[in-house]
């Protein structure tokens, strides 16, 4: 029992130690707070003063100190004048510029920023700063002329500065700097002073052209004529080496004819001299020549005999070979065709013989189904026959046993047809002319009806033996 009780006060224990350790890590998380670099902690609420946290770590005590933010990075401040100001020579301009501030790294500083800009965006610093740098903006414009703000941009910036810094730290916020951006006027009077330095300027520079020009000529005229009385100097120096030297070259042509004169007669007697030995060298020469040509002439008639003997020799050689070859290659030739011939010949047995017995069968199966169709055609018309005959049987007994009335009501039924066709027969003739005086013509017309009627009697009589009149004469008898 002291054993059960002991374990189970251990494991209160246990988890008794287990949730004071999450409390107190909870509670530590919650507690722990770090700030960015640009980015102040203000964390108050216990003490007096507050405590500021840049770039480090802290504790803030929870549900007791509370934690505000402070933008420490450069803002931008854009400073432009609303309205037209006036300068100190009573010209209105407009002045554009742009203020880099930031807020005091300095304790005092920090907590004077801290009354105005808690917790305010970067933006929102830089609206709350603006009217502030334009109203000391405006100040510095009234005291300085058109001239002084156009010419001196640096020196206004600076004196922009140090007017804003005053109003600046009492905000806690440093001025880091401030560009002037751009100076116009209402009047154009800025446009007029460039105009005017610009015509100052061309004037300067056209008064230092004329004279740098002048200077020029001067120079220019100066080294013409050191350069002229040079080129003389120098032609007259040219003038007088050129004739002695004319004369130094007539010296030596002088000195170079006579030594000219001297190699040409020496030449001419060592030339015949040569000459003469050429002509000797020359007809020894064709002495030889004619010989050695003659020697020539007789070895290039050998060796022309001997071609031609060589070539004669070859050629009969040539012809019998290929004579042989001819003679040996029609015998194969022959041999050969007369092989094909016998292939082709045999094979056109074969074929003839395949053919033979290919129409043969043909004709037998042709016969057959000749027999066949002829036997089926016989008994058709056997049967045919055999059935109209006994339908003529059964429809000749059939009219046996019809008596007169029968017989005359089946006449009396078709002599409409018969009629009709007598009537279509008239109803064909288009038109009549009569020639002659008399109506021989009108009562031949009209007596043809009966005669067509007695001949449809005749035919009645004719084809079934069955006489209408006699029938009918013999009614009006017995009447």
């Amino acid at each position: 029992m002291d054993a059960e009780f002991f374990s189970d006060g251990m494991l209160t224990n246990l988890i008794i130690t287990l949730v004071v350790a999450l409390l107190a890590f909870w509670l530590f998380k919650i507690s722990y707070v770090k700030s960015p670099p640009n980015i102040a902690f203000i964390i108050s609420g216990l003490s007096k003063e507050p405590r500021i946290l840049v770039g480090k770590g802290g504790i803030r005590i929870p549900f007791f100190e509370r934690i505000d933010q402070l933008y420490q990075g450069q803002i931008s401040v854009d400073i432009k004048t609303d309205q037209s100001v006036p300068t100190n020579d009573f010209i209105n301009v407009r002045v554009d510029a742009v203020a880099k501030v930031c807020v005091m790294k300095t304790p005092e500083g920090m907590r004077l920023a801290a009354k105005n800009f808690l917790n305010l965006s970067p933006e929102k610093i830089a609206l709350e700063l603006t009217d502030s740098l334009q109203g000391n903006m405006r100040e510095i414009v009234g005291t300085l002329d058109l001239k002084s703000l156009n010419t001196d941009r640096d020196g206004f910036s600076d004196q922009v500065v140090e007017k804003a810094s005053k109003d600046m730290e009492k905000l806690g916020i440093t001025i880091l700097s401030c560009n002037i951006q751009n100076i116009t006027d209402e009047d154009g009077l800025i446009k007029d002073l460039g105009a005017d330095n610009t015509w100052r300027i061309k004037k300067d520079a056209a008064n230092q052209k004329a004279v740098a020009q002048k200077e020029i000529s001067v120079v220019q005229s100066q080294n013409q004529k050191e350069a002229n009385d040079a080129r003389v100097k120098a032609e007259t120096e040219i003038a007088i080496k050129n004739n002695e030297l004319d004369i130094k070259k007539a010296e030596l042509k002088r000195i170079a004819d006579t030594k000219k004169a001297e190699a040409d007669a020496a030449y001419e007697i060592q030339h015949n001299e040569q000459l003469k030995t050429v002509n000797e060298k020359t007809v020894e020469a064709e002495i030889a020549r004619t010989v050695k040509e003659q020697q020539l002439t007789i070895e290039r008639v050998k060796v022309r005999q001997n071609e031609l003997e060589a070539e004669i020799n070859k050629k009969a050689e040539a012809d019998k070979f290929e004579t042989e070859r001819k003679a040996e290659a029609e015998m194969e030739q022959r041999k050969r065709l007369a092989d094909a011939q016998k292939y082709e010949a045999e094979r056109q047995a074969d074929a003839r013989k395949a053919q033979a017995e290919a129409d043969l069968y043909t004709a037998l199966k042709e016969a057959e189904g000749i027999k066949a169709k002829g036997d089926a055609e016989a008994y058709a018309i056997r049967q045919k026959g055999e059935a109209e005959a006994a339908a003529m049987e059964k429809k000749a007994e059939a009219y046996k046993k019809y008596n007169d009335a029968a017989v005359t009501q089946m006449i009396i039924e078709r002599l409409p047809e018969m009629t009709e066709s007598v009537a279509r027969q008239v109803a064909a003739i288009k038109s009549v002319n009569i020639y002659g005086n008399n109506a021989e013509g009108v009562s031949s017309l009209t007596s043809s009806a009966p005669s067509l009627v007695k001949q449809t009697i005749d035919l009645v009589k004719n084809v079934t033996g069955y006489d209408l009149t006699k029938k009918e004469n013999e009614k009006k008898t017995e009447g």
